[in-house]
């Protein structure tokens, strides 16, 4: 590979683990410095990260060992599971469940990241346990790979860069648009709500369909061109479009289960387990029987912009009046108990105009999205083979 080297990843960064201050003592907790465990990066999908669910203080880091990490630490978890990847935008500290890599002057952070993110599936196969899987230090420290020069690192790390850097905008817009619908929705539905507006069960407003899994051991049902949606793909695709899954179905699966076609826009909720994730359709699909499809009522068949808003609304309701012994649930019922007070049928079919700019922008953004992913990851293993390689100055100054 030219003047690429072969180096331990331990020669090229210093490898610092975490740790966990005792739960007991609430003086270790809710301080200052961000803490972050393996379940802080499970629906991450960017690249720098701030801060965990919770907090620790300067004792509870003095009393564990938790250590800081300065900005720019490459955070990778090692157990449960291996290969959840993260850069540190400012100061953090982790659990015991991460490998965090700091990067010696000689090795661009970033291609480190994305040297890593190429190697998830090796680093995985590195784990030891019979529990779960966990990559040890020693085992990290001494796992070789190719780098090329600092100004070749450079160069690579900012052509991938530049295309999260991308997404990262369109993620952001798609937040900010959302947002402003949202907005708009409470405004209109909620702080302007008239007396004479009528009360009604949210099951008389909506659709709700239920979904199904063909049998799995029937081979000529599965890996078809009808995505089907789990749970886990509602859960990382939460307030967003989706526009893929992990499976697919075929039409003689679909067609021998219960499982359900949903049109484009449709919303999908999680109903079962961790109840009340929902995503908007960007394509036509089906989905599991943990969840619920809802569609507008046929008075308002087009209003899906609204459907959607309106399950914005109530989701918190919905999630908290979940019930169920081993695994929250919602039922038919749930949704028939919770009420809502809405206009006529034509100010609503007046709102979803006004307020599908927004969302019709989202579905752009998000298309683009899935088309610069599908450029960057075809690029990454590429770049790291260098079966493909980006101009840059040999002699420029480090």
């Amino acid at each position: 590979m030219g003047d690429w080297k072969e180096c331990k990843l331990g020669e090229v960064a210093k490898i610092v683990g975490g740790g966990t201050p005792k739960t007991k003592e609430s003086e270790y907790w809710n301080g200052e410095i961000a803490w972050l465990t393996p379940r802080d990066l499970s629906n991450f999908n960017g690249r720098y990260i701030s801060k965990g669910e919770r907090n620790i203080s300067k004792l509870g880091l003095a009393k564990s060992s938790a250590k800081i990490l300065p900005k720019g630490a490459v955070l990778l978890s090692s157990r449960a599971p291996v290969g959840y990847l993260a850069i540190a935008k400012n100061e953090v500290s982790t659990n015991q469940g991460f490998r965090n890599l700091i990067s010696n002057p000689e090795t661009n952070n970033l291609f480190l990241f994305y040297l890593l993110k190429n190697n998830v599936e090796y680093l995985k196969s590195q784990s030891t346990g019979t529990t779960f899987g966990e990559l040890a230090g020693s085992t990290l420290k001494s796992l070789s790979f190719y780098f090329p020069p600092l100004t070749e690192q450079k160069a690579i790390a900012s052509l991938l860069s530049s295309l999260d850097d991308k997404i990262d905008l369109l993620h952001h817009q798609n937040k900010t648009l959302e947002a402003m619908a949202e907005t708009l929705f409470r405004q209109r539905f909620v702080e302007e709500a008239q007396e004479d507006w009528e009360e009604n069960s949210l099951l008389e407003i909506i659709q709700l369909i239920g979904g199904g899994t063909p049998k799995t051991a029937i081979s000529e049902y599965w890996n078809g061109d009808i995505p089907w949606l789990a749970g886990g793909d509602i859960a990382s695709n939460h307030k967003s479009f989706i526009n893929y899954s992990v499976k697919s179905i075929t039409e003689v699966g679909l067609n021998n289960s219960s499982a359900k076609l949903l049109p484009k826009y449709a919303t999908v909720i999680s109903a079962r387990g961790t109840v009340g994730k929902y995503c908007l359709l960007a394509q036509s699909m089906a989905f599991s029987q943990s969840n619920y499809g809802i569609l507008p009522n046929p008075k308002i068949s087009e209003c899906f912009f609204f459907t959607y808003l309106l399950v914005n609304h109530v989701v918190e309701e919905l999630q908290s009046s979940a019930y169920g012994s081993v695994f929250d649930t919602i039922t038919t019922t749930t949704f028939k108990e919770i009420k809502v007070i809405l206009p006529t049928e034509t100010e609503i079919l007046r709102f979803e105009q006004s307020v599908s700019l927004y969302f019709k922008k989202m579905f752009l953004n998000k298309s683009q999205i899935r088309t610069l992913e599908k450029l960057r990851d075809a690029l990454l293993p590429k770049l790291m083979s260098r079966e493909i390689w980006v101009q840059y100055d040999k002699e420029a100054t480090i």
